[in-house]
């Protein structure tokens, strides 16, 4: 039999989880998405790299501590899941960001034609590309520059 200081931290811990389950509604749909996503071949991997301007790395940083739920749910409509954004200075003394994503969706073009469609984010974008300078190598059209991937270990 449970005695009251144990029955006490699991009603305590059981009002947390539906507390951080009603915070992510969409916890669920992520499992499940994933849970379904049993070839890991259907993953596409993405990792890009753009410039960011030195006098604007706070800007930049105070920008991706913002990033509200709202948006996270954004990106994960557009199937994009496992999203990272690294930034480092390199040899030539000059900051770059790194972005590393996986896209489980079957039509990438389409999503981010939904992506690009939406007002807020291009209100996010607005705030966010005064920060960045594009990769002179770049393919036409893009923002970030796509990178080869080379190895990938699971």
């Amino acid at each position: 039999m449970l005695g009251s200081v144990a029955r006490r931290l699991i009603w305590e811990l059981s009002v947390k989880i539906k507390g951080l389950i009603a915070d992510c509604k969409d916890f669920i749909v992520l499992i499940t998405v994933i849970g379904g996503c049993t070839d890991m071949s259907q993953v596409k991997r993405y990792g890009m790299v753009i410039s960011v301007k030195e006098e604007k790395i706070e800007e930049y940083k105070k920008l991706q501590e913002a990033v509200g739920l709202d948006r996270l749910r954004m990106i994960k409509g557009w199937n994009i899941r496992n999203y990272s954004i690294y930034l480092g200075e390199l040899e030539d003394g000059k900051f770059y960001l790194f972005s590393y994503f996986e896209y489980l969706g079957d039509d990438f073009d389409a999503d981010l034609k939904k992506m690009a469609a939406d007002p807020e984010t291009q209100k996010w974008w607005d705030v966010c590309m005064p920060c960045l300078r594009p990769i002179v190598f770049r393919a036409e059209g893009e923002w970030w520059m796509n990178m080869e991937e080379l190895f990938h270990c699971e």
